[in-house]
């Protein structure tokens, strides 16, 4: 082997055990922001733990949230995929829902307290007109509202709740930045709380490694062979 090509071995082998040393460091990160996570997130569910979670229509989660269009208060129509890259708290609520509204002062106050990092809560209220649902707002909100109409005279609950598999409010899916559901309550929590701020704020600073990864072993790659 010429030395040239020895050098080159040399420096693919480095390149390999530094990459290999990176990812494991990485994935332990990971993992302890993960653990960190579900820790919190847990400790808002049900006791015992939410059946519905683990048997809900959409299937198990984490799975990417299926995207809807529905209208705001200026007539303008929204799409959740246009929120890709923040977390959002899509919350499903009715103004004839009395533990719902019960509910939204702390979600506006979570609002409030995350509104400068990407997140955003998206509150989908089952509804067929903006009058029933802006009394509850006489001086406006912090969340996103959005209009949920029922699909018949008969239903009382939303489309798009429907198609989420919600069977009654209020209810609360969070998606991840990526657009994946990451965690399904149902019913009221009081979202204020300190341990529903540290599961939002894990997810907000969770972080995608591995475009990251790739770019780095491949200028490393790329600085092994400009020097053999």
């Amino acid at each position: 082997m010429s030395t040239s090509a020895k050098r080159a071995a040399a420096a693919t082998a480095t390149v390999a055990i530094a990459g290999f040393l990176i990812v494991r460091f990485v994935l332990m990160l990971d993992d302890a922001v993960a653990r960190e996570e579900a820790a919190a997130c847990t400790a808002l569910r049900p006791s015992p733990p939410n059946d519905a979670f683990r048997d809900h229509p959409l299937g198990d989660f984490p799975i990417p949230a299926p995207d809807f269009a529905a209208q705001d208060v200026d007539g303008n129509m929204r799409r959740l995929s246009d929120f890709r890259g923040q977390v959002v708290f899509l919350n499903f609520w009715a103004p004839w829902c009395p533990p719902c509204r019960e509910e939204v002062p702390s979600i506006e106050q979570l609002q409030r307290e995350l509104g400068d990092e990407p997140f955003v809560v998206l509150a989908l209220a089952s509804s067929r007109d903006w009058p029933s649902v802006l009394v509850d707002f006489p001086e406006g909100t912090p969340m996103t509202v959005l209009l949920d109409p029922p699909a018949s005279e008969d239903e009382q609950i939303g489309k798009i709740a429907r198609a989420y598999g919600v069977p009654a409010l209020p209810e609360t899916f969070v998606i991840d930045k990526q657009g994946y559901i990451r965690h399904y309550f149902v019913n009221k929590r009081d979202w204020k709380s300190d341990i529903a701020v540290t599961c939002l704020r894990s997810l907000i600073e969770e972080k995608d490694t591995l475009p990251w990864l790739r770019s780095w072993l491949w200028t490393m790659s790329q600085t092994s062979s400009g020097s053999s």
